[in-house]
């Protein structure tokens, strides 16, 4: 027998039986985002109970940098052993369209293994502006065209995007201003600097309830149970509108297949536990259980929606 096909006889041959021993030693998890984050938190509450399913230890690796693109290039050259897995959001799919070059592709570099969580942004509005609705705040904005301000976390982030499809949407121009990270952009929306924006949930929802901020909408396809009495965009009557932030867990490509579909049966087994879902709440956020493939035809769609976004409206990070 030929030399090559004999390798190949004996890989896959040896495939199968790696995947009965796996894991049989601890697995790295890399978050691409610096401590404190919505993907860093997730990957501490998954890694326990994960690990725990898995019968070894799952240990955090942040790699951050460069809007998540160091640790997601760091992911896509590890070995597809089963033994480096990485969790993002929607970065995963909209940093191709931002950066002109990159060392990795959310399609080409990555297996799938399943979504994780979902939380939507609200629509929120500072004291100042005398809106009740979104229909009336649409009203205003179309009645004085470029006076009115959105503020985002920065230049092709979640807040950005999500400016730019309501304006789209409403028929409207509103002034993006964009900040050095959500925080500064939130606390120049409280303080009235700016006329509204578009935070995510979590960081939203203490200043809705404290009142000094008024939740108008939020985007996602459902109402959140923490904010039952906001209705979403579309019930509000922007049409077709949907964005919601998610998580979705991958391995390099090329990762045996019997180690996704245990690695996909442990994560929705973890996010099914009554534990898990509570402490997704606290951190405004759902469990979103997938197969591998639905979590990548999810992803496909997510690219090809924000992407067309992005290049619509000539948004880069470069």
């Amino acid at each position: 027998m030929p030399r090559l096909l004999l390798s190949i006889f004996v890989l896959a041959l040896a495939l199968p039986a790696a995947a009965q021993t796996w894991p049989s030693q601890p697995i790295r998890l890399i978050a691409p985002f610096p401590p404190g984050g919505s993907v860093d938190i997730t990957a501490r509450l998954i890694a326990e109970p994960l690990g725990a399913q898995l019968g070894t230890r799952i240990v955090i690796d942040n790699r951050s940098g460069a809007s998540g693109n160091i640790g997601m290039e760091a992911a896509a050259r590890a070995s597809a052993d089963g033994y480096t897995l990485v969790l993002n959001t929607i970065p995963l799919v909209t940093n191709q369209a931002l950066f002109d070059k990159l060392g990795w592709d959310p399609i080409r570099d990555f297996a799938p293994i399943g979504m994780v969580a979902t939380s939507p942004h609200v629509l929120v509005i500072p004291k100042h502006v005398s809106a009740p609705n979104v229909a009336e705040l649409v009203r205003l904005a179309r009645a004085q065209p470029g006076r009115m301000s959105y503020a985002s976390a920065g230049v092709g982030t979640t807040f950005h995007i999500c400016g730019e499809m309501f304006k789209d949407s409403t028929g409207t121009f509103i002034l993006h201003v964009p900040y050095r990270g959500g925080g500064p952009a939130l606390l120049d929306t409280l303080s009235g600097q700016v006329d509204m924006s578009f935070p995510t949930l979590s960081a939203a929802l203490p200043h809705v309830k404290a009142g000094t901020l008024r939740a108008l909408a939020v985007t996602g396809a459902a109402r959140s149970a923490l904010l039952p009495e906001v209705p979403t965009l579309q019930e509000a009557g922007v049409k077709d509108f949907q964005f919601t932030q998610w998580l979705a867990l991958l391995a390099p490509a090329n990762t045996p297949r019997p180690v996704i579909t245990r690695l996909n049966g442990a994560l929705r087994e973890t996010l099914a536990t009554r534990e898990m879902r509570e402490k997704f709440e606290a951190q405004a956020f759902v469990p979103f259980a997938t197969t591998p493939e639905e979590a990548g035809k999810f992803i496909a769609a997510e690219a090809e929606r924000l992407s067309r976004v992005i290049k619509t409206k000539g948004i880069t990070a470069n």
